[in-house]
């Protein structure tokens, strides 16, 4: 049975994986929905190839480009942020919500308020609204299928088993490039250093959190409204070859782990495919040629991030939602050679500590937050410019 899809983010790198696997299996599916940020002739040329009923475009301003390039196909071209909501609530079997950073709540909420299956590729949204999307979820009868390769296996590895019945969930964390290199040397560090992950292909703003292992501490806080065992039984532990993608451990002390090659389309194929699988193009594993799996306790004096992560959730409210707010501004900066790599989490540490504490009750709440502190992480870095 052919299975409808909307793909929110399809230029990105989520989003282009998801297509080659649609691609490969075209039969299975049909895309009703295409979105992008800004990049229109990419957008466009996917929507000659998919044939969406709609394709819109973030930037407003390109709204007239895309209409001119979709000339003559029947295909229905939007723009705006209202415009993604209105596409996130058409009918679909499920919804890819793969928009990078706090853009992509709007239309994922809108689509898990409309009871459509989420695969979440979009981490920030949940860690900046948590407790509404669930609830959201709760109540709409949607479910959460999450694509980060460290959520995806923990799901997979809680198959027949009961949450009430585990001990701990561990997160695996690859350390990122810098795993190694002293406090010192990482002041130093270049955005192209830093985008340069050992082992993953990502896009610029998450293979810098990578770096950071500010990637870990949002994965963190995802974990802890995906998976409800305490946040006392949520750890991370670095393993440099992601091989091991996470665990769970059970009160019996057994502990079930999912494997497989650092590729992203075999996540997405289990969200595609849930609660069945689906064959993909991906290297199998080949544990001889491995031949070794290593493991280490993260090191929070160089990369605090995680702990600031942890308490940030720990304390709740509104702190995740301004952690994030904070941690995307910095980047921007940090790729844009405006500020120092260890400025990245010193900025969001700043930040925190001078907002105030509130429980936001709505999407409203969580936009107004996020103003708030993104305003307050660009005059820190304006400083950090000046200084």
């Amino acid at each position: 049975m052919t299975r409808r899809l909307s793909l929110f983010g399809a230029t990105g790198s989520v989003g282009q994986s998801t297509l080659d696997l649609v691609r490969r299996d075209g039969e299975a599916w049909s895309v009703g929905v295409l979105t992008a940020n800004s990049d229109v002739a990419e957008l466009a040329k996917l929507a000659r190839e998919f044939r969406p009923d709609v394709a819109v475009i973030a930037d407003e301003t390109r709204h007239g480009e895309l209409v001119e390039a979709l000339a003559g196909t029947g295909i229905a071209a939007a723009a705006g942020a209202d415009a993604l909501v209105e596409a996130a609530q058409r009918p679909a079997d499920l919804v890819m919500a793969a928009i990078v950073g706090i853009a992509g709540l709007a239309p994922t909420m809108a689509a898990i308020e409309a009871g459509t299956d989420v695969a979440l590729a979009n981490k920030e949204s949940l860690v900046s609204a948590g407790e509404l999307m669930t609830a959201a979820a709760r109540k709409s009868g949607a479910t959460i299928l999450p694509v980060d390769s460290e959520h995806n296996a923990i799901f997979q590895c809680l198959a027949g088993g009961r949450i009430d019945q585990v001990r701990r969930i561990i997160l695996t964390a690859s350390g990122g490039p810098f795993r190694t290199m002293s406090g010192d040397d990482m002041a130093r560090v270049t955005p192209a250093q830093a985008v340069a992950h050992p082992n993953w292909s990502m896009g610029a703003k998450i293979s810098v959190d990578s770096a950071t292992m500010m990637n870990k501490g949002l994965e963190l806080i995802e974990a802890h409204h995906l998976f409800p065992v305490g946040l006392d039984r949520i750890e991370i532990l670095v393993h440099p070859q992601s091989v091991i993608h996470s665990l769970v451990e059970y009160i019996d002390c057994s502990t079930l782990a999912q494997l497989g090659s650092p590729d992203m389309r075999i996540p997405i194929s289990s969200a595609l495919a849930w609660p069945q699988r689906m064959a993909t193009p991906c290297a199998p594993l080949d544990l001889a040629g491995i031949a070794r799996l290593d493991f280490q306790a993260p090191d929070e004096v160089r990369f605090p991030a995680t702990a600031l992560c942890r308490a940030a959730i720990a304390e709740g409210g509104a702190r995740p939602a301004q952690l994030n707010a904070a941690n995307e501004v910095a980047v921007a900066a940090f790729l844009a050679g405006r500020i120092s790599f260890p400025a990245i989490v010193d900025t969001v540490r700043r930040v925190i500590d001078g907002q105030p504490p509130m429980v936001p009750t709505s999407l409203h709440d969580i936009f107004s937050v996020d103003a708030s502190s993104r305003a307050a992480a660009q005059l820190l870095v304006d400083q950090y410019e000046h200084a």
